[in-house]
């Protein structure tokens, strides 16, 4: 994988060079400012080559001591490196432009190497382009693509000039070659800013577009989870960093939420191979079996509380499959034993009812005594 990387990195140094000595000795030969301006093109980019090629080696380090999630952001800020570059250098050749353009004399000198080193040089980039996009691609490289980016705006910058330089001498327009240079140095400005934006995102951790919801169908899938709590997704060079908390459903063993935490670190490297993958499960929180029957309770004493003046001390006790269910009930001190012993059964058969095999004991208090609900 590493071999691979620094070939493809090695190789882009390698053509860049080759094209930079060629345009640069065509444009001062001939005086086109398309030419030198691919020239310049051609230099920024063997400049970022070279920081492409020792980036991806730098990249390629292990997490240590001081950088825990690995080295892969250098390739970030090799890009953004890129980006600045070919900026500054864009800004030169539309200020020449124009300088020509408005009444600067010139004389370019039109010949079959202005139109030689051209072709070349498109071919020579389409083999960049192709091979440095597979390789950025299969190993999420962002120096990768943005040397990629570079030389496919190439491709297109050279197309434009070789245009400039037919109209130049075929056609008699003697701006075409100034106009031509315009027209590259906005090409490269539009692919500059795309890549910034881009590597901008990576440096401040922007979630990978539409990972968060691949994952969350992912996740959706995995049965014993009933949510999803918390997702961060991150992305430094070639690895993926996925952090996550689920909440499980209730009632699991260790074992089994185990089991489906290593299910969803499994499945998300299935979508996103090589990612590093942190699941944090927490037990769910629905109410058990004994909160359930405290709100029925509850329910019942609230629907019958004309036919006492308080309760408290209730208490439900589970065991195995019984409850027990304690409490007193505090009763209007000239009430008749009688009426209070039938107030008691009904709400004895009430909870019973609600609750068959809870044991109900009831203490009954006449009013004036120490009560609290």
């Amino acid at each position: 994988m590493i071999d691979e990387k620094r070939a493809v990195a090695l190789s882009s140094v390698i053509g860049a060079v080759f094209l930079t000595g060629l345009k640069l000795a065509v444009g001062l030969g001939t005086n086109s400012l398309g030419i030198l301006s691919e020239a310049a093109h051609s230099g920024l980019d063997l400049g970022a080559a070279l920081m492409t090629f020792f980036a991806v080696r730098i990249s390629a380090k292990p997490a240590d001591e001081t950088h825990h999630y690995g080295h892969g952001k250098v390739e970030g800020f090799s890009a953004l490196f890129e980006v600045l570059l070919l900026l500054v250098t864009c800004g030169y050749i539309i200020y020449e432009a124009v300088e020509r353009i408005t009444g600067k004399a010139a004389h370019v000198e039109v010949n079959v190497y202005s139109f030689a080193v051209m072709g070349i040089s498109i071919v020579v980039d389409i083999s960049r382009s192709t091979a440095l996009s597979r390789v950025a691609k299969k190993y999420n490289s962002q120096a990768l693509e943005a040397d990629a980016l570079h030389f496919s705006s190439d491709i297109w910058s050279s197309a434009v000039v070789i245009f400039g330089l037919i109209a130049y001498r075929y056609l008699g327009f003697p701006l075409a070659d100034s106009i031509a240079a315009l027209v590259v140095a906005i090409l490269v400005i539009v692919v500059s800013i795309r890549l910034a934006v881009k590597t901008t995102d990576v440096l401040l951790d922007k979630a990978p577009q539409g990972m968060h919801q691949r994952i969350e169908e992912v996740v959706r899938g995995i049965s014993g989870i009933d949510r999803m709590d918390a997702l961060r997704v991150r992305s430094s060079g070639e690895k993926t960093f996925v952090d996550m908390r689920l909440t499980l459903a209730s009632d699991l063993s260790f074992v089994e939420a185990h089991r489906i935490a290593s299910t969803a670190e499994r499945s998300i490297s299935e979508i996103i191979p090589g990612a590093d993958v942190m699941v944090h499960a927490d037990p769910g929180k629905k109410p058990g079996p004994r909160a359930e029957s405290g709100e029925k309770i509850y329910e019942i004493l609230n629907d019958h509380q004309d036919l006492f003046r308080n309760y408290h001390d209730l208490s439900i006790v589970r065991h195995e499959d019984d409850y027990l269910v304690n409490m007193h009930l505090v009763m209007d001190g000239d009430q008749h034993i009688e009426d209070a012993h039938k107030i008691c059964d009904h709400l004895e058969e009430d909870i019973k009812k609600s609750i068959p095999r809870a044991k109900v004991t009831i203490h009954m208090e006449p009013s004036g005594r120490g009560t609290g609900s």
